[in-house]
Order: structure tokens, then sequence, then C-alpha cells
């Protein structure tokens, strides 16, 4: 019998028949071993882990790799980066000997399971692929953006093709997290390794794999909700009691599609106050930095202190939200490397938040002004991942790129902080923001410069004396400083560049509770492929239900409402079901 199983039987002897003497006598709990390579939020596995009881040793030196009980392997940004890693570090012949029979447990998430396959078409320029580890058959190529909306981002389904130890504690209807651009095709050789399918905008890939003691999936555990978590117990578990190998093929329904739901967002606007504290804060049409009539404790109008963002995140996360948004609202005094309170912020929301995490404000390069050190986007954002982040929000410095990319006619520099940060993260992880206003016009033809897309408004939404045309404005530095260039040509340079999704806000309706603003949303989403969050205006449930009955988003976000109570998160979920539009149920 295999060591483990033994120790468990005797465990559960003990329980049985000495009920009341456990405590004298402590299992030896698996030591998980936790292959980091420098690259995203691993923190969130990590807490994963330690969450379903388990203890961590990193692996920091190949000879580890021999002597591991358990590999969890969180590969986390660009393919091309961590095969780089892996190699550089002298850990792929290591993790190929204890991979070659499938008798060793093992467990990748994201590219810890692209990495298994023989090949990736995210490889560096000027290659057609990179090579993987060649432990399954089958290449790793991205999606089509012409057939649908990439990266696949948010919560989707899975359809079982074996019964695996893994899934115990899952229920089959349960969504699960994806973010990727890349995807594993079911082909004739590697479909005896897969456990779970899922399908995105009629494409079936592989969402998850077993043989033996190895699993991997491509959707994140970590950011999965107690779902997540419930998987993560039912694998080590199973390596813990010598189960883990007992997946059995079922018999499978390849009509059957599964459905990526729509994304409900709740973002805190986060900024210091005059102690130094990190509160939570909402005004309207982004007057939030004027304090004069700061800690009006209710109603609309003046700056509302709402609370500490830690515990308004946990109160989001166990009322169901989708992904939680830190917005840094107020510029940093020193910096974020030296912004000490917004990274302990996000290091203490990992602990006890299963779902993605975003974070935004000062994400660019900058000098230190005591020290003359200068740190760049990269470095910026790093401390961010390293310290819990999955995503990261570009603000400022997104509109500033554009119009220098534009400038040169459209050539890459390879220099702005969205290419520098998608190059190493990819570009899932990069989000960028967009502050515009509208400016209205009274016929298309009075616009002649090619920045400025003229948008028609809906009756419903024009303007205060009857506007039915406009352009977006961008702004910078938080609405204070408008740009000569409009939101739709932004978004599309942005997404030229290596951005993965769009977090599209209106000042306009900022605050104003009326609704989304449509006309901008559609804009957008019909301009580029990436996914746009819709933001600025909810008031109540039916604001989401029009929003994304009338548009292309993907997801929606709300601040004020759920701060004041005024909306439950489920009760938004709940009204979307009813209208037919898919939503992730309280787990």
């Amino acid at each position: 019998s295999h060591p483990s199983t033994l120790l468990y039987c005797f465990q559960r002897t003990i329980d049985t028949f000495f009920p009341n003497h456990f405590s004298t006598i402590t299992m030896a709990k698996l030591k998980v071993s936790l292959l980091d390579y420098g690259a995203g939020n691993v923190r969130s596995v990590r807490n994963a882990i330690t969450a379903n009881g388990y203890v961590i040793e990193d692996i920091t030196d190949p000879s580890q790799i021999d002597d591991a009980q358990v590999i969890i392997f969180p590969g986390v940004g660009s393919y091309r980066s961590a095969m780089a890693v892996l190699e550089e570090r002298g850990y792929v012949e290591p993790l190929r000997r204890y991979l070659k029979d499938g008798k060793r447990p093992y467990l990748g998430i994201c590219l810890g399971m692209q990495t298994l396959f023989e090949s990736s078409e995210e490889a560096p320029e000027g290659h057609k692929t990179m090579e993987g580890l060649g432990v399954i058959k089958g290449n790793v190529i991205k999606f089509d953006d012409k057939e649908m909306t990439v990266p696949h981002i948010g919560w989707n389904g899975r359809i079982d093709h074996q019964d695996s130890p893994a899934f115990k504690y899952v229920d089959e209807k349960e969504e699960v997290y994806f973010v990727h651009s890349y995807y594993a095709p079911i082909v004739e050789d590697n479909k005896d390794w897969v456990l779970t399918s899922t399908t995105y905008s009629g494409k079936r890939f592989i969402s998850s794999v077993q043989k033996g003691a190895i699993v991997a999936c491509q959707f994140h555990p970590e950011k999965s909700g107690q779902t997540g978590l419930n998987f993560v117990k039912g694998f080590l578990e199973a390596v813990e009691n010598g189960s883990i190998s007992g997946s059995k093929p079922i018999e499978v329904d390849l009509e059957q599609q599964t459905q990526l739901v729509k994304r409900v967002v709740v973002a805190l606007d986060v900024r210091q106050n005059d102690h130094g504290d990190l509160v939570v804060t909402k005004g309207d049409q982004y007057d939030v930095r004027e304090n004069e009539k700061e800690g009006v404790a209710e109603g609309r109008g003046g700056v509302r202190n709402l609370g500490k963002p830690v515990s308004l995140a946990a109160r989001y996360y166990t009322e169901g939200a989708d992904e939680i948004a830190f917005l840094n609202i107020t510029s940093f005094r020193s910096g974020v490397i030296e912004d000490m309170p917004m990274l302990q912020v996000l290091e203490e929301a990992s602990r006890s938040i299963f779902v993605p995490l975003t974070v935004g404000g000062g994400i660019r390069s900058y000098t230190d002004p005591e020290t003359g050190k200068t740190w760049d986007a990269l470095e910026v954002a790093s401390r961010y991942f390293r310290a819990g982040a999955d995503k990261i929000s570009i603000g400022s410095d997104t509109v500033v790129a554009a119009e220098e990319y534009l400038a040169l006619q459209g050539k890459k520099t390879g220099k702005t902080s969205i290419e520098t940060i998608s190059h190493v993260y990819g570009a899932q992880a990069v989000v960028i923001s967009i502050d515009p206003k509208r400016v209205y016009v009274k016929k298309k033809e009075d616009v002649a410069n090619s920045r400025h897309v003229v948008v028609s408004l809906e009756e419903a939404q024009a303007g205060p004396n009857g506007e039915r045309l406009c352009w977006y404005q961008c702004t910078i530095k938080g609405g204070r400083e408008s740009r000569d260039i409009c939101a739709v040509t932004v978004a599309k340079a942005a997404e030229d560049l290596g951005a993965g999704e769009i977090m599209l806000n209106c000042i306009d309706m900022d605050g104003q509770c009326s609704g989304f603003d449509h006309a901008l949303m559609r804009a957008v989403s019909e301009a580029v492929a990436i996914p746009v969050i819709a933001s600025s205006g909810a008031g109540n449930e039916q604001h989401f239900a029009d929003v994304f009955t009338a548009t292309n988003v993907q997801a929606a976000l709300a601040a004020g409402m759920f701060h004041r109570k005024e909306v439950e998160i489920d009760a938004v979920k709940k009204h979307l079901i009813n209208k037919g539009i898919p939503s992730r149920t309280k787990k």
C-alpha cells in the first residue's frame, strides 16, 4: 500500500476509537512542493493550499523536484517567459523525469497545464512555436480573435470526461474562473488525457487533464471561490490517501456546451485619509479629490468614507462578487514601490478572498525624487502581482501610450507599460482604464479629426439639451486633464499594444445611478476584440441587465450602490438569471 494510504487509515481509526484523545496524536500532513518561478500572483495559490491545512515547501533547487511528495506548479504569465525561466533554472529535465511514468502527484495550473504539451504558439518573436515539456501530445494554440473575444476571461463551466477524486467536492454545475488567450485542443493523441472540456464561443478546448497521478487545469482554482478551494482539497486529499490515480473514463456528450457567464465586478475607490489610513470613498463625477465635504456618511453628494478596503472586499467576496478591483484614486506621495499600505491591503485581502483581484493607480515608470532611482512600470506591476494582484489597471499611461503609438503611425516601441507588462505576464494581466467624457456635436460632418469617433446616442440617454451625437474625449490624471483623443481610438491602440481587457468608465454617468452609457460601451466593445467591463452609472439591478442586453460587454462594475447596500450583489445576479442572462450564483 501507498505509505500515505496507511497513514490516512490510521488517522481514521484513531478518530473512530479515540475521539477524545485525537489532540495528543497528530497526523503528519502532506508537504506540498510549490514551483514558484517568480511570475504573477502565486500568493493566492499559497493561500489556497494553506487554507486547506497543508504546509508548503518552495522549490528553489532542481534537486528538490526528485524528492517532492507532490508538486503544484501555478504557471502565471506568458508561456515563453515560463519555459525560459524553467530552462534557466535547470528545472526542465528534472520535471520531465518526475512526470515520466505518471505515478508521482502533480497539479499544474494554467501554464502549469499548457507547458505539459509539446509546444505553444505563444513563442518568442521570430519563432512559430516554443517547445514544452512534451508530456502530452499536441500543441497549444491561440483563440481566433476574429471569431470571439480574446482573452477568454471569466467564469465558465466544465464537461466531465473522467470521474476523478480531484473533483470529489465540486458539483458538475459549478463554474470555475478562466483567464487565457491560448488553449489546448482535443486531438486523437491526447483525448485519453482529457479530464474535462469547456466550450467558448463554440470552440471546445481542454480545461483539465489527468492520467495517473498527474492532474492539471486551464482554469484557476485559487480564483474560483469555494469551488476552487474544494478542487484543491479534493486533489491533495486524494494524494494523501493514495487514491489520486483512481480516475475513470465516463461517457461524454460532445454536443453539450458550456457558457461563459456575465461578470459582476465590485470596485473599491481607495485613498489615504488625513490620518494616513487607506479608506474606501465614493464621490460623484470624479470629485473624490475635493475633500472640503469629506466625511458625509450617507446620501449622495460630497466624498463619503465607507470603510476599510480589506473588510469591505471580504464582504463582497462572501456576497458573491465575481471580481474585485482596488482603485487607488489619489496620487502616491512617494510612489508605488514605497506605497506599503496598498501592498499590505492586497496581501491581506488575498488571504481570504479567492476571486480575481485587480489593482489600479500609479502603474507607471517614475523616478524617486529623494534617491533619484528610476523604477519602470514592469517593476511596479511586479510588486503588485507578488502582493496578491491578478491584474493591474493602467489609466493615464494608456492614453499617453496611445498618442505616441499613433504619432509613430502604429509602430510599437516595446517600451510602453502595456507592452512590457503584457510581454512578461501575458495580455490577460493588463487591464486598461479609460476615463472619457462626452463632447456633444450637432452633426458628424463637423468633426474632421480622425481620432474623434462620433457616436449616436439613444433618446433615453441623450444629452442634457437633447443632444443625440457626441464623441468621448479621454482624460488623464483622474479626469483633471483632457486630451485630444477619443475612447474608441485609445481602446484600439491599447489592444494593438498588448492590453487584454478594458475597464470603460464615463465621467458624465459616474455617481448618477441612471444606468451605464450604452452608446460608449457599444462603440468600444464593437471596435475591439478584447473584453470590456462597463463602469459608471449603475443604480439598480435592471441597469446590469440593460447593458448586457444592449451591448457586447462581458462584465459590469459598480461601487456606490453596493457600498451603500442599496442593492445586493445576489439580487443583481438573480435578476440577470430571471432575464435569461447567464450569471454565477453564490457558492
